[in-house]
């Protein structure tokens, strides 16, 4: 019983420092997941989604999608109309979490919450990555500047009016500069499209 407390104290420490928690965070430290299990139906743990656990009553962020996404598909990155949303530039609100995977990456199968995946090679998930703290998880985003750029690339999808709409807040807003936003254009060959939208904004 008292090795059974322990186990039990430990776990609700790793929840109270991480904020979410995976059978594989347990199983790391030599911990048995089916503690996860016994604290659940204490109603000292909550389950967030499948194979996420985190304490009760503890306030949820506004990105907390993404931390449950990006504990479940580490090689992932939040692009395009989320990454928007966490650098708070436009008016889009997605309800599904768009997310960046490498080509050899199987599409994750999620109950929740709905993810949509765009398919870019290793070269291009590693530009502009920038990490951001949701909940206690590090959750890898691309950053203004590139989600921007990758609007514009990938505009068939969310449309012309989403990328300029991202382009004028941003430089509004000063999210980046022109440096950057040149650079992440010229990295992902989208400077040609671009030039006469960024010609206008900044003329």
């Amino acid at each position: 019983m008292a090795a059974s407390l322990s186990q039990e104290s430990q776990v609700l420490r790793l929840a109270r420092d991480r904020g979410l928690l995976r059978p594989r965070d347990l199983t790391a430290r030599g911990l048995p997941a089916v503690v996860l299990t016994r604290l659940v139906q204490a109603g000292r743990l909550q389950r967030h989604a499948r194979g996420l656990y985190g304490l009760p009553g503890v306030p949820i962020g506004e990105h907390r999608s993404l931390a449950e996404v990006a504990l479940r598909v580490p090689k992932g990155v939040v692009c395009l109309l989320s990454a928007l949303r966490v650098h708070e530039i436009g008016t889009q609100a997605p309800f599904e979490v768009w997310l960046a995977v490498p080509h050899n990456v199987r599409a994750p199968r999620l109950d929740q919450p709905s993810v949509r995946i765009v398919r870019m090679n290793d070269a291009a998930l590693a530009l502009g990555v920038v990490h951001i703290d949701v909940d206690g998880v590090a959750v890898p985003v691309f950053d203004a500047a590139r989600t921007v750029v990758d609007c514009f690339r990938f505009r068939n999808k969310i449309g012309l009016d989403v990328a300029l709409e991202a382009l004028r807040d941003g430089w509004r807003q000063r999210k980046f500069t022109l440096d950057e936003l040149w650079r992440h254009a010229q990295e992902r060959r989208a400077a040609a499209v671009m030039r006469p939208y960024i010609e206008s904004i900044t003329a």
